[in-house]
């Protein structure tokens, strides 16, 4: 069986009692992080002590998705004995952004303490019994949704994502797709080209032919029961909205 448990869902800043994205997925004894944003670590803790977590993949350098591998590299380092760091894999940017909350050598220190493995869009990673296939999503800065496929399902999320096609080919069938919805209403300025409505996250859904839609990514303060609403109008199957500790078994 596979198991996504929802460690965050907050937009920007983890609202309180929140954390910011980050969900841990479970298959066959291994474990995959996707994503690592403010307040996520101590709940990864919980469920996944470093020795057991089989990766980890950051979808972009956005500190509300990036943040706590920081975290997560003093856990590995500082640990007595030290703990080996399992494959990570991150989107551009994403060193460049976490290296200087560790010093001036940050990004030398974080390249010998975790095992560090650039992703890349349109491209396809074994980890275990997950597959993972990226594609390119606009956004503020270079995002990567991914696709899982385990054990014979497929889990798609966006990370933050403006308006694309890609997302289509993204969550294509898929038994579970993940998707930001940070806005509500219709998106203006730069928030329509960079990020997701919940009405467009219906949309893509429905235009995927998604089995099952989970909204993430809300904005602090928001009545997350409207961006339900927004989606479900567009979806038409049964909208849910991720929460944190909330667990979905898959097969």
């Amino acid at each position: 069986m596979t198991k996504l448990t929802v460690l965050g869902t907050s937009a920007a800043w983890p609202a309180a009692g929140r954390a910011s994205s980050g969900y841990l997925l479970e298959s066959d004894g291994v474990t995959l992080e996707l994503d690592l944003g403010y307040g996520t670590l101590s709940r990864l803790l919980e469920l996944s002590p470093p020795p057991e977590l089989g990766g980890v993949f950051i979808t972009h350098a956005h500190a509300d998705h990036a943040v706590d591998l920081h975290g997560l590299y003093r856990v590995l380092t500082l640990s007595r004995p030290p703990v080996r760091s399992p494959p990570i894999f991150v989107a551009p940017n994403v060193l460049e952004r976490v290296a200087p909350l560790e010093g001036p050598r940050g990004a030398e220190a974080l390249a010998r303490g975790l095992d560090l493995r650039p992703a890349a869009p349109g491209r396809t990673y074994e980890l275990g019994p997950f597959r993972l296939r990226t594609f390119s999503l606009p956004h503020f800065t270079p995002d990567l949704g991914v696709r899982v496929e385990v054990g014979g399902r497929v889990i798609a999320y966006t990370g933050d994502t403006g308006p694309s096609e890609e997302i289509v080919a993204l969550a294509r069938d898929a038994d579970l797709f993940v998707c930001e919805a940070t806005c509500q209403g219709v998106p203006t300025g730069d928030d329509a080209r960079f990020l997701l409505s919940a009405s467009a996250a219906g949309r893509y859904a429905r235009s995927a032919g998604a089995k099952r839609l989970l909204l993430t990514h809300f904005w602090p303060g928001d009545d997350r029961e409207v961006s339900r609403r927004e989606a479900a109008r567009e979806y038409g199957g049964a909208v849910e909205l991720a929460r944190e500790g909330m667990e979905i078994a898959l097969g």
